[in-house]
């Protein structure tokens, strides 16, 4: 089983949009998944996309839309022909799972926004044209604040849900890997770790938390998530890493810290391993 990360994104209910320019000499990040919706527009650039059980091209003008839940990662080519300084470049757009989940659900106003956040479980890939309506709408969402920004959100979802050319991009029969949480005990353990990853956690602890024996948690564990507990954690650990050496100012100890390592050394070589290079090349990359 190929190892997926949890990315642990910094959106809430009272946060619930996370919009942005994106400009990197490639994309970096890991095979993982999140509860919320993503959106990745790539107005330059080309490689491959790796989502559920497919793996599709995109070049500049594609969009994809990842539902909550679906595994995804964006990968570049080793290097770029004809492009030294840049390779990718485009807009990312994060929004938290429940997202208006009242008016979208209920109101007949929302069925297109309502069919296409459905569809989005499998992935969707789109082709744009550089000057149309949701491009221009991409572009928009970033420089949005506040209420603003909810509405440009809509309106691009309303473009999409209503326009054509959309493809789904997992197969008819794919089974997301993250059904584990569907699982009601297993569900309860993975909002446990997502409160106190950064924590020390005693197998013990967690295990009494379900009612279950050291030993039986583990096989337990192990069977829903193809993972020992100690692996589940340390990479959610390293995938709050990852947010905090692109999007805060903290130096790499401090991280090492906040992120609950014991020592530099460890947090080091657990970073290496995962991400397959230091924090500090993965900082520079990413800026």
């Amino acid at each position: 089983m190929k190892k997926i990360m949890n990315e642990k994104l910094a959106i809430s209910t009272t946060h619930p949009i996370r919009a942005r320019l994106y400009d990197y000499p490639r994309f970096t990040y890991p095979w993982h998944y999140h509860d919320e919706y993503e959106i990745i527009y790539v107005e330059e650039g080309e490689g491959e996309c790796l989502v559920g059980d497919s793996i599709v091209p995109y070049s500049k003008g594609d969009l994809f839309f990842f539902g909550s839940g679906l595994p995804h990662s964006m990968q570049s080519p080793s290097r770029c022909e004809g492009m030294p300084e840049l390779c990718v470049r485009g807009v990312n757009i994060q929004f938290e799972k429940d997202f208006m989940h009242y008016s979208i659900s209920q109101y007949s106003q929302f069925i297109s926004i309502r069919n296409l956040l459905e569809e989005s479980s499998r992935g969707i890939k789109l082709s744009l044209p550089r000057a149309g309506k949701v491009v221009r709408l991409l572009k928009q969402l970033p420089l949005g604040k506040g209420a603003e920004q909810i509405i440009l959100l809509l309106s691009l979802l309303q473009t999409i849900a209503t326009g054509e050319g959309r493809k789904c991009l997992t197969t008819p029969h794919y089974t997301p890997t993250t059904s584990i949480l569907k699982n009601e005990r297993m569900e309860k353990v993975i909002a446990y770790l997502n409160k106190h990853y950064t924590e020390p956690i005693g197998l013990n602890e967690i295990a009494s938390y379900i009612a279950m024996n050291p030993a039986a948690f583990c096989r337990y564990f192990k069977e829903n998530t193809g993972k020992t507990l100690k692996e589940y954690i340390l990479e959610m650990r390293i995938s709050y890493a990852c947010k905090l050496l692109t999007g805060s100012r903290m130096n790499v100890s401090q991280i090492c810290v906040t992120c609950g390592f014991d020592t530099p050394a460890h947090f080091y070589r657990v970073f290496k391993r995962l991400i397959g290079m230091t924090p500090t090349l993965y900082r520079e990359q990413m800026e």
